[in-house]
């Protein structure tokens, strides 16, 4: 993790990482819920897939927003002990 000023921040490859693999899980279950309302699994792929990208994108400055934000964030100090 990259240090900021005692603030720990996540790198953008692990923001890339995190959105692309709960995309994937968002996509498969946005595939399930378009075939059971349409009843048509190639125009459900069709949503799956056009959702993939712009879900993705969107949740990718999503992270990236929040990690500027301190907002729940514990700062953690190491103990200092006396010798």
């Amino acid at each position: 993790m990259a240090q900021n000023n005692g603030k720990t921040t996540e790198r953008k490859r692990r923001s890339i990482v995190k959105t692309i693999s709960w995309r994937a899980i968002g996509t498969i279950d946005t595939i399930i819920i378009s075939w059971i309302v349409v009843g048509n699994l190639n125009f459900a792929v069709t949503i799956g897939g056009v959702e993939l990208f712009t879900k993705m994108l969107l949740y990718f400055f999503h992270e990236r927003a929040w990690n500027k934000i301190n907002f729940g964030r514990v700062k953690h100090t190491p103990i200092e002990y006396e010798i």
